[in-house]
C-alpha cells in the first residue's frame, strides 16, 4: 500500500490524489500546516476517515491542491509554507525547554512517561504558545506525583501554567502545560474517538520513557490506526520489570487518597468539561475536537 501511495504522490502534480491523501491535506490545512511528501505518507488518512468523500467530491477537492517548494497545500495557503519554516525554529527552541523539564521530572520514581504533545510536538507552535506535556504515573500515585512534580519544577525555576477556567486569557508563553495525567492502569482513551483525538495521540513524542510505557500507551490505543495507519509503529514490546522502591511507593499510596481529594476540592469551581478521577486528570476546557470537525466539514464543501 505504501508504494501505491508513494506513486500517487509523485504524480500529484497532475492532481491525482486519493481520498485518503485529500482528507490528510484538508485536516492539516485547518492548522495551517502544509505537508511534504514524506509527511503526506506518514499522515496518510485511514479508510475510516476517508469514507466521507465520494469520487465526485474527490475530483473537486483534488483540483484545489497545489504544490510549492516540496509542500502540498490547499490553494491560497502557500504563505503557510514560510510560516512552517519559522515555526520549526520556534518549536525546536521550545523542545529544548521541554527536555530540560523532562530531565527533572525523570528523577521522580513514580513517573514512567513524560511526553511532548500539542503544537510543539508538530513544530507548529507560535512564539506565544505554551508547551503541552503528558505524564504517566505508576498505579495509585497520580495525584501525589502531580504535587511533587509542580513543587520540583517550581523550585527548578521552570514556569508551569496553573489550572485556569479560561486558559485563553492566561499568559502562556513558554510555560509548561501539563494537561494530561494518566495512571499506568488507565492508558486507554475512553472518550470520543475521532480524527483529532487520534492525531493528538499519534503525534506524542516521548521525552522520558521508563519500562517502555510509551509503547504500552500506543498499544492500548491501537484504534488510532483506523484514522492514521502510518503515523506510529504498533509493534508489540516486551518491557523489563523494574525494581521499585517499595517504601517510597507505600508512603505515596498512603497519601494518595488525600492528595486526590484536596486537589479536586481546590479545582471544584473551575472544572467545566475536564476529566478528574483517581486515575486520570485531563485538562482540555476547550472542545477542540468539535471545533476541528466543524472546520473540516466546512472545507469539504
Amino acid at each position: 500500500m505504501l508504494l501505491l501511495e508513494s506513486r500517487k504522490i509523485k504524480n500529484s502534480i497532475n492532481n491525482n490524489f486519493s481520498k485518503n491523501e485529500i482528507v490528510s491535506l484538508i485536516y492539516h490545512s485547518i492548522f495551517n500546516y502544509p505537508l511534504s511528501q514524506k509527511e503526506l505518507i506518514k499522515w496518510f488518512a485511514g479508510d475510516k476517515a476517508s469514507k466521507i468523500i465520494n469520487k465526485s467530491t474527490r475530483d473537486i477537492l483534488s483540483a484545489k491542491i497545489s504544490l510549492k517548494n516540496g509542500y502540498f497545500y490547499l490553494k491560497g495557503q502557500d504563505n503557510f509554507i514560510f510560516q512552517r519554516l519559522l515555526k520549526k525554529r520556534i518549536g525546536e527552541r521550545k523542545k529544548i525547554m521541554a527536555q530540560r523539564a523532562a530531565k527533572i521530572l525523570a528523577f521522580i520514581p513514580t513517573i514512567d512517561l513524560v511526553a511532548l504533545t500539542g503544537a510543539v510536538a508538530m513544530n507548529n507552535a507560535n512564539e506565544n504558545s505554551d508547551i503541552d506535556l503528558l505524564i504517566v504515573t505508576k498505579k495509585g500515585t497520580l495525584w501525589t506525583t502531580r504535587i511533587i512534580s509542580y513543587v520540583l519544577l517550581t523550585l527548578s525555576g521552570i514556569k508551569v501554567r496553573k489550572f485556569e477556567k479560561n486558559p485563553l486569557i492566561d499568559e502562556q508563553k513558554d510555560k509548561l502545560c501539563i494537561n494530561m495525567w494518566l495512571d499506568e492502569e488507565s492508558l486507554s482513551w475512553s472518550g470520543m474517538k475521532n480524527l483529532f483525538i487520534a492525531h493528538e495521540i499519534a503525534q506524542v513524542i516521548p521525552l522520558v520513557n521508563k519500562e517502555k510505557t510509551y509503547e504500552k500507551f500506543i498499544l492500548k490505543n491501537k484504534w488510532i490506526k483506523d484514522f492514521w495507519p502510518n503515523a506510529v509503529s504498533f509493534k508489540q514490546e516486551v518491557s523489563k520489570v523494574s525494581k521499585n522502591d517499595d517504601l517510597i511507593l507505600s508512603i505515596i499510596e498512603f497519601v494518595e487518597p488525600l492528595a486526590y481529594r484536596l486537589q479536586k476540592w481546590y479545582m471544584r469551581e473551575k472544572i467545566t468539561r475536564e476529566v478528574v478521577t483517581p486515575t486520570r486528570a485531563i485538562f482540555h476546557p476547550v472542545n477542540w475536537g468539535s471545533l476541528v470537525k466543524k472546520r473540516f466539514n466546512q472545507l469539504l464543501v
